[in-house]
C-alpha cells in the first residue's frame, strides 16, 4: 500500500512503562495471543505446556521459548484494544521488536466463513485507543511481517482471506446498519484488538502482523456464533501450527 499512518506528535509521556528490576530481558520475537484457547494450544506447541511463567505483564503471563538458540516470548490472554495495547507497549520495553497477534474475528463478508482464517492488511479504526498513537482513519501492519504469515499460511495449507478489517471497542453495537457500510467498504471481518495493535507498533517503530480465526458470522444480519464448532475448532489448531513457523522463519532471519 502506498498510503501511510502518521504518527500523533507529541511531547515525552508522563506515564509510561518500565522495566522492573524483576522483569527479564527478552528476545526480539513475541507472540501475542488473544484468548486462552489459543494460548494453551500454543504452550502445548512451543513446548511449554508444563513451563512457569517467566513473568506477568498485568493479569497475562508470559512464557519463553527457546528456539535455534533464539527466545520467542509467548503472552496472553488478552481482550480489547486498551488491553492489548498496554501489554504490547511493556513488550516493547523489555526488547520485543517483532510480534505475531493471534486472534479472532467475526466476519463481514457473507463469504468468509467460521473457521477461515483473515490476515490482515489494514485496519479501520473503531477503537478509542489509536487516536493517542495516530492520525487517521486506518493503522498498517509491517508489509514483511504479513508476507510471513501469509507464506506460514501457504506451507500448511491454510487457506486464507486478505483484507482489511474493522477493530471496536463496542461489540454489542454492531447493528444492521453499521455491518452494511462495512460491507460497502470491502471490511472482511471485525475485531477488538489490530487496529490499536498496528497503531501503538507504528509509534514505537517495530514490526507486527496478525492472524485471525473467524469465530463467528454477520455478514447475514444474523449472528451465527461457531465457538464450538467442530471447523472451528481444527482452526484453532492449524492456527497455531502457523504461528509457530512464523516465528521460526522470523528466527532465521534475524539481522
Amino acid at each position: 500500500m502506498t498510503e501511510k499512518c502518521k504518527a500523533v506528535k507529541s511531547t515525552r509521556e508522563v506515564v509510561y512503562p518500565k522495566k522492573g528490576k524483576s522483569d527479564p530481558d527478552l528476545g526480539p520475537v513475541a507472540v501475542m495471543v488473544a484468548m486462552k484457547r489459543d494460548l494453551d494450544i500454543l504452550r502445548r506447541d512451543l513446548g511449554v505446556c508444563g513451563s512457569s511463567p517467566v513473568t506477568g505483564i498485568l493479569a497475562s503471563k508470559v512464557y519463553k521459548v527457546t528456539n535455534h538458540d533464539q527466545d520467542i516470548s509467548l503472552v496472553g490472554p488478552m481482550l480489547g484494544a486498551p488491553y492489548a495495547a498496554m501489554i504490547l507497549e511493556k513488550l516493547v520495553v523489555l526488547g520485543v521488536r517483532k510480534v505475531v497477534f493471534l486472534g479472532w474475528c467475526g466476519s463481514i463478508c457473507q463469504d468468509i466463513r467460521i473457521g477461515d482464517f483473515v490476515v490482515p492488511d489494514r485496519a479501520v479504526i473503531g477503537e478509542g485507543t489509536s487516536q493517542y498513537y495516530l492520525n487517521g482513519g486506518f493503522s498498517l501492519p509491517s508489509e514483511k511481517m504479513t508476507r510471513a504469515i501469509e507464506a506460514a499460511c501457504q506451507s500448511h495449507s491454510a487457506f486464507f482471506h486478505k483484507g482489511p478489517v474493522w477493530s471496536t471497542d463496542a461489540p454489542y453495537r454492531e447493528t444492521e446498519d453499521k455491518v452494511l457500510s462495512l460491507q460497502g467498504e470491502g471490511i472482511l471481518g471485525v475485531d477488538m484488538e489490530v487496529s490499536a495493535l498496528f497503531s501503538v507498533a507504528a509509534l514505537r517503530g517495530i514490526s507486527i502482523g496478525v492472524l485471525l480465526i473467524v469465530s463467528d458470522e454477520l455478514g447475514s444480519l444474523q449472528w451465527k456464533p461457531g465457538f464450538s464448532s467442530t471447523r472451528f475448532n481444527k482452526a484453532c489448531k492449524k492456527a497455531s501450527e502457523v504461528v509457530v513457523t512464523t516465528c521460526q522463519k522470523m528466527i532465521q532471519k534475524r539481522g
